[in-house]
């Protein structure tokens, strides 16, 4: 009994180290970024939190986004946003290299590239 309960706590040990080593997915955190619409270029900021929930902010919209997916350096998301009244589902793919973020948002006016900087 005394080894089972010894080897369960040098188990359990080793999961709370590799969890602890391991970090937040590369695109956690909050990023200056810079999508070019069909309107032009329109500044915003990405805020994206380890436990799959953030925001979508600018000076025209600001949108809650759930649902985020990480994969190594990659991410996933989609968000909502109104535009003159309409309903506009966004939906995001791109890496984060570092401080750097690329991507494109996907929507039924096409897609949209995306650049921007950790802040």
């Amino acid at each position: 009994m005394k080894k089972l309960l010894s080897g369960l706590l040098v188990l359990s040990l080793s999961v709370l180290v590799g969890c602890a080593a391991g970090g937040p997915p590369p695109a956690v955190g909050v990023w200056g970024v810079e999508l070019n619409s069909p309107l032009g270029a329109l500044p915003a900021t990405l805020t994206i939190n380890e436990d799959g929930s953030g925001e979508m902010a600018s000076d025209v919209l600001n949108a809650p986004i759930s649902g985020i997916t990480f994969e190594g350096n990659t991410m996933a998301f989609t968000a909502e946003i109104e535009v003159q009244g309409q309903e506009i589902v966004l939906e995001f793919t791109g890496a984060a290299e570092g401080d750097a973020l690329t991507g494109e948002f996907g929507s039924d006016f096409g897609a949209m590239e995306v650049t921007g900087t950790r802040q």
